[in-house]
């Protein structure tokens, strides 16, 4: 998560797709750690806190989450859901 962070932090003006690699990136990351655990890594209250984090460090960032994520038709809290297999 702290390369996560890192790469929001390096954000200079990014552009929407920007920060959609991003997320996408750490997602893609997560979904790994649960296929080696065979899809038990995380429970409903985890998925919720990894979800909430990654909106937090968007907005702790500058990023409009609500915008961006109405920009590409989903809400806030769905902006993980194309590449989440948690």
């Amino acid at each position: 998560m702290v390369e996560f962070e890192g790469a929001v932090d390096a954000l200079a003006a990014p552009s929407d797709e920007q920060i959609l690699a991003v997320v996408q990136r750490v997602v893609l990351v997560l979904n790994g750690v649960n296929e080696q655990h065979e899809g038990g890594t995380y429970d409903t209250d985890e998925r919720e806190e990894l979800c909430l984090f990654i909106d937090a460090v968007l907005t702790e960032h500058g990023i409009d989450v609500a915008g961006l994520a109405a920009r590409h038709g989903v809400s806030r809290y769905e902006i993980t859901d194309r590449w989440r297999r948690w």
